[in-house]
């Protein structure tokens, strides 16, 4: 059985509250979505163009597409549709690129904080985006606030566990990961034979993970077996949008890498699809664990 952080419920709303969704790839979406409809809280969506993946299955709820580089009438938008509460759900592979940005007022009021916040890295857009947000009146809450079956719990959630040699690459790639995400980097590391061999950057955990495959054939990993990636929350980080996660896909890369199992920071991290992924990481033999929370689970 999978072991899922349940000690929370969701969202204490108003009868008359509105919830927004931003939506970008995976299925991050789609639960917030379903966990929303399913407490009295049809979500209205807002599309983010060429980012989103599951269209079909978000098409049946209230929905607008945005343009990245219109993100400057997002709170006019937001007004609009009456929406009181917004979560931002799902990966957003691009920055707005400044130049294609359509002017209006709203932009004018944004654009100082998000040119600072782009040279802060993803962590600092994100803060300047959800504190203009609320300075205008929509609260912004967690993904993992909505639903918080997703969040990992501390210990082991499959049928395999670490062995003594897996956690020396447990601890190496976690100390890599809070070094990174220190950095505003990325929030993933793999270790194998006791050392980080690669680290999460821009092209995500899926390129991390594949990076590492094709690193199997590396002279200086040659006879080295299993490995561990981590994934943890950067220090400091604001918890309400892009916290780590791991899906189906996460799994297939694991073990298409020859790694032997995955570590997330409980109570940090979010398990998507959990059952699917519990259930094909004890098919392929992987172990998933979640570590002690490095913060406060509600910390920034």
């Amino acid at each position: 059985m999978t072991k899922i952080e349940a000690s929370r419920t969701g969202l204490d709303l108003a009868p008359d509250a509105k919830v927004g969704i931003i939506a970008g790839g995976g299925s991050l979406p789609v639960e917030v979505a379903i966990s929303l409809a399913g407490q009295g809280y049809p979500p209205a969506i807002i599309l983010i163009e060429g980012e989103v993946d599951r269209k079909s299955d978000l098409g049946g709820y209230e929905h607008e597409n945005l343009a990245l580089e219109d993100i400057g009438s997002l709170a006019s938008l937001l007004k609009r549709r009456r929406i009181s509460h917004l979560v931002l759900a799902g990966e957003i592979r691009r920055r707005p690129r400044l130049i294609d940005m359509r002017p209006s007022l709203g932009l004018l009021a944004v654009v100082p904080s998000v040119v600072m916040a782009l040279a802060r890295g993803d962590d600092g857009l994100l803060k300047v985006l959800t504190r203009a947000l609320e300075a205008r009146g929509i609260k912004v809450v967690g993904a993992h606030e909505i639903v918080p079956e997703l969040v990992a719990a501390e210990g082991a959630l499959t049928k395999a566990a670490p062995r003594k040699s897996d956690w020396r690459d447990i601890k190496a790639a976690h100390a890599a990961a809070m070094a990174i995400g220190a950095l505003d980097i990325g929030q993933a590391a793999v270790a194998i034979g006791g050392r980080a061999i690669a680290l999460e950057g821009i092209e995500g955990t899926d390129g991390l993970l594949e990076r590492t495959r094709q690193l199997r054939g590396h002279g200086r990993l040659a006879g080295r077996t299993r490995g561990v990636l981590v994934k943890c929350a950067k220090p400091g980080q604001e918890l309400r949008a892009d916290l780590p996660s791991i899906g189906p896909q996460t799994i297939e890369a694991a073990h298409a890498a020859g790694l032997a199992g995955i570590a997330v920071e409980a109570g940090r991290s979010l398990v998507l699809e959990g059952p699917t992924v519990v259930a094909r990481a004890n098919a392929l033999g992987l172990f998933v664990i979640g570590l002690p929370a490095a913060e406060p689970v509600h910390g920034d």
